[in-house]
């Protein structure tokens, strides 16, 4: 699932593309895309894009009257900018955003149809579609724990609870939590304070050197290959691999559809923990699909 850093670039490809100009027309191939009918998906047409912005994992493109088109991408959601005017065929293009240079077409993945569009109108309407968590980048370390210990959760979990943090997905974590030589189970309410300030700390530079990576790429380049699994993660898929800092094998715990990868030697102090008790307790602080995880909202 693209997830903060992935949303980033694409917003930074976007910006220069359709910023300023007009959305011609879009073109919907799968009727279970559009998750709204007020305002209509016509009435975005022929405006001209004034905004950018991210919520969460999803994408927020402003036009003029207030109006917004948000894209949610889920797991294997991804966008592309194709010539002018480009074909809707085959089963994994959903939609396309035409405007007078280009088109955006909206991909994704496998039988399941999880993406989502809806079109709303004004602020109030756009707040609805946010999860509620905290931006770390907006926040300082008192605002990160308390967020992150309002509930007694497993790190794992509440670091990709979309109502604490916002667009940190299973990808991002594990890196956060290897930088941060921190247990995906140990639980917010038992860490110390030099514990969290190594993981608020290393939330931010985790987050930091990808963002800046993938902008940079995008600056040049649509970023057409979007993937939660990159050769340069320390941890995140890389099981039974070496870990870059000690050299030890990667482990992860397997739940339901779900895996965490972490080293035992730089975060569980040499405890392996990819047994089935462990994984029914992660499991236990975990919905068991991401779909039901990224539909978590801020009551």
């Amino acid at each position: 699932m693209p997830e903060l850093p992935d949303i980033a670039a694409y917003l930074t490809a976007l910006e220069s593309r359709i910023v300023g100009r007009p959305l011609q027309h879009v073109r919907i191939a799968s009727p279970f895309l559009l998750r709204t009918v007020q305002p209509p998906l016509a009435s975005v047409e022929g405006r001209t894009v004034r905004e950018l912005r991210r919520i969460g994992k999803r994408i927020a493109i402003g036009v003029d009257g207030g109006l917004w088109l948000v894209l949610h991408l889920m797991i294997a959601g991804r966008l592309h900018w194709r010539p002018v005017g480009a074909k809707l065929g085959g089963r994994q293009n959903l939609a396309a955003f035409d405007f007078p240079q280009g088109s955006l077409v909206l991909t994704e993945a496998g039988a399941k149809r999880r993406a989502s569009l809806h079109v709303v109108e004004g602020e109030e309407a756009l707040r609805d579609l946010d999860p509620g968590g905290i931006d770390v980048f907006a926040s300082d370390l008192a605002a990160f724990r308390a967020a992150m210990t309002a509930e007694n959760r497993t790190l794992k979990r509440a670091l990709t609870d979309p109502r604490i943090l916002s667009g940190i997905g299973n990808a991002y974590s594990d890196e956060i939590l290897h930088a941060a030589q921190l247990s995906p189970i140990q639980h917010t309410q038992k860490l110390t304070p030099e514990e969290w300030e190594r993981l608020f700390a290393a939330t931010r530079a985790t987050l930091t050197q990808w963002m800046d990576r993938f902008q940079k790429d995008a600056a040049a380049r649509f970023p057409e290959k979007v993937t939660a699994f990159r050769p340069e993660m320390a941890v995140h898929g890389r099981f039974g691999q070496p870990c870059p800092r000690c050299g030890e094998k990667i482990q992860r715990i397997r739940y339901a559809d779900n895996e965490t990868n972490y080293c035992a030697q730089c975060q569980t102090g040499g405890k392996v923990l990819a047994d089935r008790s462990l994984s029914r307790l992660l499991g236990s602080d975990w919905p068991r699909t991401l779909d039901e995880l990224e539909a978590l909202k801020r009551k």
